[in-house]
């Protein structure tokens, strides 16, 4: 029975020049990423192109030294190919546009309940990617963002359940906001244009 070598240590023989490495990390879930990237394009060439696309990135990724072993192989790259399979939708104008400007509200995409197939897939992974991201926002901001966003409270509502003014219900809603932003930013992570 042959011996399967772990991840990490193929990304690091294929960081030190050994190209058969990656050869063997693309063979093993090859099937796994094209799959994911047909399942949400339902077209063979664009999920070839996007899965070819996905590894090109991940190949000059690791040639820059820019890999970081914080997650695993897998999801790493899979968020790779889900920010390109955007991107495509993005690209087609099949993704609505959201403008960003100082007074965006991510949460403006949660609420809307006409969704086809396309922005129902884009909208459950913000909703997802959205729920990790709060956990890392400090208890005050967050009980403040949840009651607001989540249970729909007024502010005066929030001021009351919390024992704060409405002016802290406010400032607190605008620093989980403004944190949030940040968060998004340091993970790199794609929610919208």
């Amino acid at each position: 029975m042959e011996l399967q070598i772990d991840d990490s240590i193929l990304v690091k023989n294929y960081i030190a020049g050994d190209e058969k490495a990656l050869e063997t990390l693309i063979n093993r879930y090859n099937q796994r990423i094209s799959s994911f990237i047909y399942s949400k394009v339902l077209d063979r060439d664009v999920a070839e192109d996007i899965f070819q696309d996905t590894f090109i990135k991940v190949i000059k990724t690791l040639k820059r030294g820019s890999y970081s072993e914080e997650g695993k192989f897998l999801p790493w790259v899979m968020r790779i190919a889900h920010n390109l399979i955007i991107d495509h939708f993005r690209k087609n104008k099949r993704m609505p546009k959201f403008e960003g400007s100082d007074d965006f509200n991510i949460f403006s995409v949660i609420k809307d309940d006409k969704l086809n197939a396309e922005k129902r897939i884009i909208k459950d992974q913000i909703d997802r990617d959205l729920t990790l991201l709060i956990e890392e926002l400090p208890d005050d901001q967050k009980e403040v963002l949840v009651m607001r966003i989540y249970k729909d409270m007024s502010f005066k509502e929030i001021s009351e359940n919390t024992g704060v003014s409405i002016n802290t219900a406010l400032g607190r809603m605008r620093y989980a906001l403004i944190n949030l932003r940040k968060i998004v930013d340091r993970h790199n992570i794609v929610l919208t244009n």
